[in-house]
This record gives C-alpha cells, structure tokens and sequence, in this order.
C-alpha cells in the first residue's frame, strides 16, 4: 500500500485552517511566518514558493524576503537580528543551502528559538535529546505522522535509517526511539548494508542517491519510507532514493516521490510556525 503523502497534508492543513480561523478575533491578527531566500537555487525557489502556498491555504501571513547570494554574513546575520526583534513574526525560517561564504551553522544559531519553526537551533536540538519540550524538524515530524496515519505499529519493532543527517537522519532515529522502536543509524560507510537494512521492520531512507535502495535490501512486508528527493539521471524526472518500482512489491506500506514526505515537511511546518504562534502569545 502506497502511503500518500500529499492526502495527508490535506487534511492536516485544513485542520490548521479551522484553528487558525479564529486567531484574528482572539489574538488580533494571524501567525506570520518570514522565509528568507537567498540566491535562485532551483530546487530552493521551489520549495519557498510550496512554503507559500501552503501558508495561504492554511491563513498564515507569509513574507518571503529575497537576497542576492553575494550578500554578507554580517548582513543576513543583522536581518535576522530585526526579524527576531520583531514581535509581529512568530517564524523565521532562512531556505537552506546557503552560498559557501555563509557559515549556516551561525545562522541556524542566530535565529531566535521561540522562532525556530525548522526546529535547528541547538537548544530545540538539545531539548529534543533531552525529551524535552521543543519544535520537533518537520521532515521526521512529518514521517511519524505518516506511519500513525497509516496505523503502523512502532513500538517493539526493528528500525533502520539510512542516513545521519542532523536535518532527517538524526532526529527521526530519536523520535522512532521515542516510539519505542529498536533503531540503528546505518550510513555510506556500514558494512554488509543490505544485511542490516533486511532486518528492517521499518526503513527510513534519506541518503541523497537517487534509487539506492533496491529490491534486495528490503525485508518482505517491511514498512518503506523515502525521503529522498533527486532528479533521475534517465529521465530528468524527480525520483527518491529508493527503486520504487521494484520495492513495492515488497513492502508492506511504501511511500513514493513526489508526493510522500514532502508534502507532509511543508504541512509540519506550517504546524509548527502555529504552535509558535500560540507559545508566544501565551507568554
């Protein structure tokens, strides 16, 4: 069974909508969320203009400040600093990757955490490890959100995620741990891949190599989740990192690219850019 990604986000922006609804009666205005771009990245400019969509479907304000890629740290630094100071913005969320003359560490640190709606800041990430309250990042979010859409039982089972990114790999291990599953980090340098990856009740996949996964590394009945998202070599067209034709036979449950955890990235994040609202305006 195909786990649709982008039905999923429907329904959680229109639930999103509902609340948000009453928010310029209760509070006097809605959630605002700044997105900052910087340079034309392709795949960059598409995702703000998808952030922007759905911050349109779901009420929220939405600015989206462009910048030339030749701008200063200092510079974004300071826009950022006037961003935080700035009491009629409940998110900021600066579109990554940045020009190589920009430290993203610093920046994803400047950024004030009641803000944070990626979920990056070190003290949303510490706070995460400490099973503490924190924004969760949106693409392991959304993935949780995911396999309990579609019932899939986590606690007690065996999982595996292809990839230690601090953005998907990480974080996901956490929160799959936090779901009571059993979970190893698996990564380019693992040995006998295919060997840990067949144990996988469940296998998160977010390596960045376009049909990585094939058939013989997959556990008959095992729940598939690709986060990938790559361009194919053949055809031109978007594809993951797993080989979904030959997969989903296989699995039990499979998500597809487009329209699996993209979708639902997007839609966690406008959650989150609410749940900030609502933190700061209980304050």
């Amino acid at each position: 069974m195909v786990i649709n990604g982008k039905e999923l986000s429907v329904s959680l922006k229109t639930q999103l909508a509902e609340r948000v609804a009453g928010f310029a009666e209760t509070y006097g205005r809605v959630p605002n969320l700044v997105v900052i771009l910087v340079g034309e990245d392709p795949g960059s400019v598409s995702y703000v203009t998808g952030k922007a969509k759905a911050a349109a479907e779901v009420g929220i304000r939405n600015t989206t400040l462009r910048r030339d890629a030749s701008i200063s740290e200092e510079e974004l630094l300071a826009l950022i600093a006037e961003l935080n100071a700035d009491d009629d913005v409940d998110g900021i969320l600066v579109q990554l990757p940045l020009p190589r003359h920009i430290d993203e560490n610093k920046v994803i640190s400047a950024i004030s955490v009641d803000k944070d709606v990626d979920g990056f800041h070190p003290l949303n990430v510490a706070r995460l490890w400490l099973k503490q309250p924190c924004v969760l990042p949106c693409t392991p979010k959304g993935i949780i959100k995911l396999l309990k859409s579609a019932e899939i039982e986590i606690s007690g089972k065996e999982a595996v995620v292809i990839g230690r990114s601090n953005i998907v790999g990480l974080p996901v291990a956490k929160l799959l741990t936090d779901e009571n599953a059993t979970v190893t980090v698996a990564h380019s340098r693992t040995r006998n891949l295919a060997e840990v990856t067949r144990r996988a009740d469940i296998l998160v996949v977010a390596i960045g190599r376009e049909r990585f996964v094939t058939a013989d590394m997959v556990k008959p009945g095992a729940v598939v989740i690709d986060v990938g998202v790559n361009r194919d070599s053949r055809t031109g067209k978007l594809c993951g990192d797993v080989d979904f034709e030959a997969c989903q036979d296989i699995a039990s449950y499979i998500t597809k690219t487009p329209g699996g955890v993209g979708p639902m990235t997007i839609a966690c994040l406008m959650e989150n850019t609410v749940e900030c609202f609502l933190k700061r305006m209980d304050k």
